[in-house]
């Protein structure tokens, strides 16, 4: 038998395309290594899963070439999805700046493509094993550990690097490259940063402290530019973490800073600038904008304390502000793999269709999901890739 299209990856790509390709009358086998599906959209959003976002735009994605994006979020949208789980009548919510999360169970969106799967007639194999993937005579041959199939067409959908503990691998990247397929360097993204014990050291005793600040990270004219977000930030026993950080931590690059305004956009004037200012001391007037353990560490490291407000001088007022607005930290690292939830980096989007997600060098081997160079922004716009790019995916694999 000669599969219509063989889909390796039965994660949120490669199950959604499959079912969409399946429901267009296409054969369709999906292949993949784990006994388990669907764990990483199993835990992900605290395992209430964070499927979409409802402002997903190209602006919320990181690629060497933005405006890859484009066609595949232009031809399946975030409200597209959004009605597809309706149609399941899976009770769902949104969060902050757009994210929507299922009321209870990313199981319920696990259950919802293989229904759509079920629907299509697609035959999922797993755990399996593949050993080899060639190209022959026109078509796709792969050697598995369950026996051969050959396809048509062959589209990967393994993900990327992030959690190896549920069976993350860089499969994608090694098939790209053994077709001489370029891939971009990748690295770990939406991550926490950690910092030398010496540098932490005075804010170690603050874990578990969150602060909505406004964050800045990376350079313009680099890799992926600089960003600006008005996020939570989370001091952790290892350094920062929560959405501010992992947001920054796409943009930020070994050896470079980040910048924070501890303050966010909370009007620090009020504060400094009250009728009773004088006679309250500083720590008092920082709890006002920050934590409170928070604010009395900084009136001691600026040797503040309990004095009030009226015994600081101006130059002392004017480097405490300095420091609320304008910090500058310099992370060690991030904290790897094992706690990042996306890939940055991936197979090179100029040597892909942005139409089909077709290789331009290989017809009909395609590449979706995370495994490309596109890495989205926190709050479900990674979920959104998956499922656009794999349904410009299943639309050319229904065409041709």
């Amino acid at each position: 038998m000669i599969w219509d299209a063989i889909i390796v990856g039965a994660g949120a790509a490669g199950l959604f395309c499959a079912g969409i390709a399946g429901q267009l009358g296409k054969k369709v086998l999906v292949l993949d290594h784990a006994s388990v599906l669907g764990e990483k959209i199993r835990i992900s959003g605290g395992g209430r899963c964070n499927f979409t976002n409802l402002h997903s735009a190209a602006h919320h994605f990181l690629s060497l070439n933005p405006h890859f994006v484009k066609s595949p979020l232009a031809r399946y949208s975030s409200k597209d999805f959004i009605n597809l789980v309706k149609q399941y009548r899976i009770p769902f919510h949104e969060k902050h700046q757009g994210q929507l999360f299922c009321d209870e169970s990313a199981k319920d969106i696990i259950q919802m493509l293989l229904s759509e799967c079920q629907q299509g007639g697609v035959r999922i194999q797993n755990p399996v094993t593949i050993s080899q993937i060639i190209s022959s005579n026109g078509l796709w041959e792969l050697e598995t550990n369950q026996g051969s199939h050959k396809t048509q067409k062959l589209v990967i959908a393994t993900g990327g690097l992030p959690v190896p503990a549920i069976g993350a691998s860089d499969y994608a990247l090694n098939l790209a490259k053994q077709f001489d397929i370029p891939v971009t360097a990748v690295r770990p993204a939406l991550v926490p940063l950690s910092f030398t014990s010496g540098e932490f050291l005075p804010m170690s005793d603050l874990s578990g402290i969150s602060i909505p600040v406004t964050i800045a990270s990376g350079q313009r004219g680099k890799r992926y530019g600089a960003c600006q977000f008005d996020e939570d930030l989370l001091l952790t026993h290892k350094g920062l973490s929560g959405p501010a950080v992992l947001q920054a931590s796409s943009y930020w690059t070994e050896g470079e800073t980040l910048k924070i305004n501890w303050l966010g956009k909370r009007d620090d004037e009020a504060v400094f600038l009250g009728p009773d200012t004088n006679t309250r001391s500083a720590d008092s007037l920082l709890a006002d904008l920050l934590p409170q353990r928070f604010a009395k560490l900084i009136a001691e490291q600026f040797d503040m304390g309990k004095r009030h407000w009226a015994e600081i001088s101006k130059k002392d007022r004017e480097c405490l502000m300095n420091y609320l607005k304008h910090s500058e930290v310099k992370p060690a690292g991030t904290l790897g793999w094992k706690k990042a939830e996306v890939m940055l980096g991936g197979v090179d989007t100029n040597a892909l269709d942005g139409k089909t997600m077709m290789s331009k060098q290989h017809p009909n081997l395609f590449f979706i999901g995370e495994c490309v160079d596109v890495t989205g922004h926190l709050g479900g716009h990674n979920f959104q890739w998956a499922w656009s790019s794999a349904y410009v995916c299943a639309q050319a694999i229904n065409q041709s």
